[in-house]
C-alpha cells in the first residue's frame, strides 16, 4: 500500500496532486491519501467526491493549519502511528508509516504586503510587519519535513527507498517579486531548505524536491481578474513535474521550474569561486555550520 499525506490538499495544487496520487490506485495497487487543508466547511465534502472519483483510492480528511506544529504533529501521528487504548487499532495507514508527503499548502501576501508603507505617517512609529505568511509557507514546510523524515526513517533498515517528500515553492523564490517580498522569501526559503536538507537524508534513504511553478489558475490569487493579464501554466505541466519527482530515483535536492509546457530543473548557483566551494564543502566534511 502507497501512503500519502498531502497538505494544502482541497483546493489548487494540492488538489490536483491529490487527485494525480489517487487516478494510480487500482484494484491491485492499494493506496491511501491523506488530504490535510484548514477549511473545515469544505475539505470533507471535497475528499469525499475525491474518493467517489477514484473508488479504488483510500481518502481521509484531516483539518490541519500547517502554521501549528502541535496541529501537524497530532495529524501525522494519528495517521502513521498505532493508536493506544482499551482498543487498540493502526492508524490510517495502518501503522506503516507513510511514503510520500507534498507539503504544499501556502498562502500569498494578497498584493497587500506589511513589509514596507505600513507605518503611523503621523509619527507614531513603525508598525510590526504581518508575518503570517511565512508561518505557513515557510514554518509550515520545515514542519511537515520534519514529520516525514521521522515517519519514513521508522521503517525497517532493509527498506532501501524510504520516502519522497516534494514541497511546493514558486518562481518567486527564484526571481525578484517586488509586490511580494515576505511570500518571495518564504518560497526561497523552501528552495534553500530543500537543497540544503537533500545530502542530509540521502543516506536514509529518502529524497526531497521542489515545485517552482509559475503562474497558475489557482485560488492563492487576490482575485480571479488577475489571470486575465497573464500568461497561466496550465496545471498538468505541475503533474508532469510530480511525475518526475517519483518515477527518477535520482532526483533530490531538485528545484523543478514549472512553466508553459515545460517543467525546467534549475541548478543551484555556481560556486564564484574555488575557495568558496571548499568552504562549503568544508561545513559538511566537519558536520558542522
Amino acid at each position: 500500500m502507497s501512503s500519502i499525506i498531502i497538505t494544502g490538499a482541497c483546493s489548487g495544487i494540492g488538489l490536483a496532486i491529490t487527485k494525480y496520487f489517487a487516478s494510480s490506485a487500482s484494484s491491485s495497487k492499494r493506496t491511501a491519501i491523506a488530504m490535510l487543508d484548514v477549511n473545515a466547511e469544505r475539505g470533507p465534502e471535497v475528499a469525499e467526491q475525491v474518493q467517489r472519483e477514484f473508488p479504488y483510492a483510500r481518502i481521509t480528511f484531516r483539518l490541519c493549519d500547517v502554521g501549528s506544529w502541535e496541529d501537524q504533529a497530532d495529524v501525522f501521528r494519528g495517521l502513521c502511528e498505532e493508536q493506544e487504548g482499551p482498543e487498540s487499532k493502526k492508524g490510517f495507514f495502518e501503522g506503516r508509516g507513510v511514503d510520500v508527503v507534498v507539503a504544499n499548502a501556502g498562502v500569498s501576501e494578497q498584493g497587500k504586503t506589511t513589509l514596507v508603507g505600513h507605518g503611523d505617517t503621523e509619527g507614531g512609529g513603525p508598525v510590526k510587519p504581518k508575518v503570517g505568511v511565512l508561518e505557513i509557507n515557510l514554518l509550515g514546510v520545515i514542519y511537515s519535513v520534519n514529520l516525514a523524515v521521522h515517519y519514513m526513517n521508522l521503517k525497517p533498515k532493509d527498506v532501501k527507498h524510504k520516502g519522497l517528500i516534494i514541497c511546493t515553492a514558486s518562481n518567486a523564490g527564484l526571481y525578484p517579486l517586488p509586490t511580494a517580498p515576505l511570500y518571495a522569501a518564504s518560497k526561497a526559503g523552501v528552495i534553500g531548505l530543500v537543497r540544503s536538507t537533500a545530502q542530509l537524508i540521502e543516506s536514509k534513504g529518502i529524497r526531497i524536491n521542489a515545485l517552482a511553478p509559475a503562474v497558475l489558475e489557482t485560488n492563492i490569487a487576490p482575485s480571479k481578474d488577475l489571470f486575465k493579464h497573464m500568461i497561466v501554466t496550465p496545471m498538468e505541466t505541475l503533474i508532469k513535474g510530480v511525475d518526475r519527482f517519483v518515477h527518477d530515483d535520482t532526483l533530490s535536492g531538485a528545484v523543478a521550474e514549472i512553466h508553459g509546457d515545460k517543467v525546467t530543473l534549475r541548478p543551484p548557483h555556481e560556486f564564484v569561486d574555488e575557495d568558496t566551494k571548499n568552504n562549503i564543502e568544508m561545513f559538511w566534511t566537519l558536520g558542522y555550520a
